[in-house]
């Protein structure tokens, strides 16, 4: 039986890099069948903000793993105000792989998603509420409490409350107290809002 020799991945990765590198030539690219190209492809338009459109409508449907991860990266590198948008669309994916990408990925850009933070938050998709209030877990602005607070006074749905609370139990503080024990007024019949809530009032006065 002959012995079929496979070709060096690193050969392969400069052969896919070695082609037309401008950026219509990487735009081309990026809808290639070869995934190594397709990722060279969306790592090379991370230099290209006008990049953003096609890099999230690849996004959307791509199935290689490491193709998502490098359009992900570059989308964070360029960092626009329209790389945002398009991963606040990706919010909205029925693909829930995608969506939590999404979320890691704005996890990550403090300063471009403070922007859209209250539009988020008060957005008309109970879902995309709960995914923004995910995102301010790990967001690291001044006014993630302050967020926090209006969305246990302010927002009706009770999942999105109870994940507001989870994350003021670990970043509350004595200024969350009053809206906690109202929000237990509010929801009586919520056992879980309860429960939580006494147990973000507890840590919270522990510190």
């Amino acid at each position: 039986m002959a012995i079929v020799k496979r070709k060096d991945t690193r050969i392969v990765d400069r052969d896919q890099r070695s082609r037309n590198r401008d950026f219509n030539g990487l735009v081309a690219q990026l809808s290639d069948s070869n995934p190594v190209a397709r990722r060279w492809a969306a790592r090379d338009l991370a230099t290209y903000p006008e990049a953003v459109a096609v890099l999230t409508e690849r996004l959307e449907k791509e199935s290689d793993g490491t193709v998502r991860e490098a359009i992900l990266t570059s989308l964070i590198l360029i960092g626009t105000p329209a790389a945002v948008e398009g991963l606040v669309r990706c919010l909205r994916s029925e693909d829930a792989a995608l969506r939590n990408d999404a979320i890691e990925a704005m996890k990550s850009m403090p300063d471009e998603v403070t922007p859209v933070m209250t539009a988020l938050l008060h957005d008309s998709d109970s879902d995309v509420r709960i995914f923004a209030v995910n995102i301010l877990e790990s967001l690291r602005h001044p006014d993630v409490e302050k967020w926090l607070i209006e969305v246990i006074c302010e927002d009706a749905h009770v999942n999105v409350c109870a994940t507001a609370v989870d994350i003021l139990s670990e970043v509350g503080t004595e200024a969350a107290a009053g809206a906690l024990e109202a929000l237990k007024a509010r929801f009586p019949g919520e056992p879980y809002i309860a429960f939580s809530v006494d147990l973000a009032l507890k840590r919270i006065r522990a510190e």
